[in-house]
């Protein structure tokens, strides 16, 4: 069993269709959290509350607010945003989603891409982390304030303030406790280093 949470949110008025959606991703044995939205303003309200990795739109939702839409997905930049299609929509709005899954689809060919785009995602932000931010992580997670990383690094406070700002928005993680384990579920520290 993959013990990786997938936050996906399903922007989907139809319950029909995101209780069917939900029964495919559930049947997986995977750790899929599906939160339902019936709009996209439902969606901007909440969103910040729940990390999610994946918002499955139903593009005629986008259709009258496509500016709403793209600074909406500015916003949420961690976000991999995929268009439900069930009916013809104009490739201008389609364009606008990072990737589309057919009502027409298999079992497999959504579940194949939801965990695609989730193996994607954990690289990118494992990645995007520096060498340098990775080291304050390492020192955080040991306990240490900003004044005993600094000495330790050789940098200055303000340099350290400014790496755990960058470590917060990458991850998306306040505390330190959810840092320690993302730096142990990320093999950035040994679960026995602590």
């Amino acid at each position: 069993m993959d013990k990786t949470r997938i936050n996906i949110a399903v922007i989907e008025p139809s319950q029909i269709i995101c209780e069917g959606l939900s029964n495919i991703l559930m049947k997986l044995k995977r750790s899929f959290y599906i939160y339902r939205f019936n709009d996209l303003e439902e969606f901007k309200n909440s969103s910040s509350k729940e990390g999610f990795n994946v918002a499955i739109v139903n593009p005629s939702l986008v259709y009258n607010r496509l500016p709403d839409f793209i600074k909406l997905k500015n916003n949420q930049p961690g976000i991999f945003w995929i268009a439900l299609v069930y009916s013809f929509y104009e490739e201008e709005i389609l364009q606008k989603f990072d990737d589309t899954i057919s009502i027409t689809a298999s079992v497999e060919q959504i579940t194949n891409k939801i965990m695609q785009i989730n193996q994607a995602t954990d690289k990118s932000t494992q990645d995007d982390l520096s060498d340098r931010e990775i080291e304050v992580l390492t020192q955080m997670v040991k306990g240490f304030a900003n004044k005993e990383i600094a000495d330790t690094l050789n940098i200055s406070i303000h340099t350290v303030i400014s790496h755990r700002k960058n470590i917060t928005e990458k991850t998306g993680i306040k505390s330190l406790s959810g840092l320690t384990i993302y730096a142990i579920t990320k093999k950035i520290i040994p679960l026995d280093y602590l």
